[in-house]
């Protein structure tokens, strides 16, 4: 289906995933966050240690659900709370989103996966992994997936500047995440990517060239955070100490948009800002307003009348 923007039936200014997917499956998809209990080549000492300096002790995926439970759990549990918020004519899709969810045995992944796909009114799967955790057998059987249903393999990239990858501890560099996404890239695979503004040392220039590569690859999708600084990370200590500074709201509202005009249309955005983790958040303290945020974007867009993709070159 062409894409229109500003988007006639929601005045949306860029490719939102609420729109594509109420128009690929006809209602509103709903994502459950699922916690597998995998952790990650960056904490259990295969890659690193303690994890990216911006993660919590838990690692990546603060809202997923408890791994202690099975997935049919998880998801009944899931189910129930967002059809208290949109009710019941919904679709779903089961979502992989702690730590790493293709490290681990094939056999492991398979059975988790499964389980998901038999859940109720399911009609796709996103899994979120680090581009370095996936192998040519693991990759073989995401092909397998995807040719059976919706499915989005999430890339946490965050910056395609390897300097700041040391300096977060990423662990991998740029043309490791290539690596993976080409794997994926080539066997037909919905990608989305993650990227973060507002790591440490970098400026809006850097910002916007990690959107401008990203935007070239030919991605599915793209998710755009804020730097959360929370308890207990390396990166809380180097704020402390004067060592980090957080993003103003302005500043992050004017580089999603000039981030927004640099991605292709065809570039579903999945999300423009992140959730900061209740009472672990230390800063930036404004980015509990979430409808501020996006409100601003909005309205950024609309002063300078410009649209997704309208400043590639």
């Amino acid at each position: 289906m062409p894409i229109t923007l500003p988007d006639p039936k929601t005045g949306k200014r860029y490719n939102t995933q609420s729109s594509y997917l109420k128009n690929r499956f006809g209602k509103k998809t709903v994502k459950i966050s699922l916690n597998g209990g995998f952790t990650c080549p960056n904490i259990d000492g295969s890659k690193g240690v303690g994890g990216c300096t911006y993660c919590s002790s838990a690692g990546s995926g603060d809202f997923a659900g408890d791994p202690s439970l099975s997935v049919s759990k998880q998801f009944d549990y899931g189910k129930r709370l967002i059809r208290k918020k949109w009710g019941d004519d919904l679709c779903f899709i089961p979502y992989f989103q702690a730590n790493t969810n293709t490290y681990a045995p094939l056999s492991r992944l398979k059975t988790l996966f499964e389980e998901a796909l038999k859940q109720e009114n399911t009609v796709g799967l996103a899994v979120s992994t680090r581009a370095d955790c996936i192998s040519k057998e693991t990759a073989d059987y995401l092909k397998e997936l995807s040719e059976r249903t919706y499915l989005t393999v999430e890339l946490g990239l965050q910056t395609v500047h390897n300097k700041t990858a040391e300096l977060i501890n990423r662990c991998h560099s740029y043309e490791d995440f290539l690596h993976g996404f080409n794997m994926l890239k080539a066997r037909g695979i919905n990608v989305c990517v993650h990227i973060i503004n507002g790591l440490p040392g970098e400026s809006r220039d850097m910002m916007l060239e990690t959107a401008r590569r990203v935007g070239s690859l030919g991605v599915h999708g793209i998710k755009i955070h804020l730097l959360h600084i929370v308890k207990g990370t390396k990166i809380a200590e180097q704020y402390q100490r004067g060592e980090v500074v957080p993003m103003t709201m302005e500043d992050y509202i004017e580089t999603v948009c000039d981030q927004i005009e640099l991605l292709p249309k065809e570039v579903m955005i999945e999300r423009l800002t992140g959730d900061g983790a209740g009472d672990m958040l230390i800063a930036p303290l404004w980015s509990r307003d979430k409808r501020a945020v996006l409100n601003g974007i909005d309205k950024e867009l609309r002063r300078r009348d410009s649209v997704q993709g309208c400043g590639i070159i």
